[in-house]
């Protein structure tokens, strides 16, 4: 998994918010593009976060149908 040290939660509620920030302010190129960065970054993690809980789940169902 990649070096975000936040829970699935606060990443989305961070992505919320960087989508509230670029809807409502006028930014800046950089300030666009920084936050883009990060908004991909919580995305991937949060994927991440849900493949790895589906896998979790499949193999605890498997071991209930053993």
């Amino acid at each position: 998994m990649s070096n975000i040290k936040l829970s699935y939660s606060e990443a989305l509620d961070e992505l919320k918010g960087i989508v509230e920030k670029i809807e409502s302010a006028e930014l800046d190129v950089d300030e666009i593009t920084k936050m883009v960065q990060r908004a991909t970054d919580l995305i991937l993690y949060c994927k991440e976060k849900l493949t790895h809980t589906e896998v979790q789940l499949t193999e605890a169902m498997k071991k209930l149908e053993e």
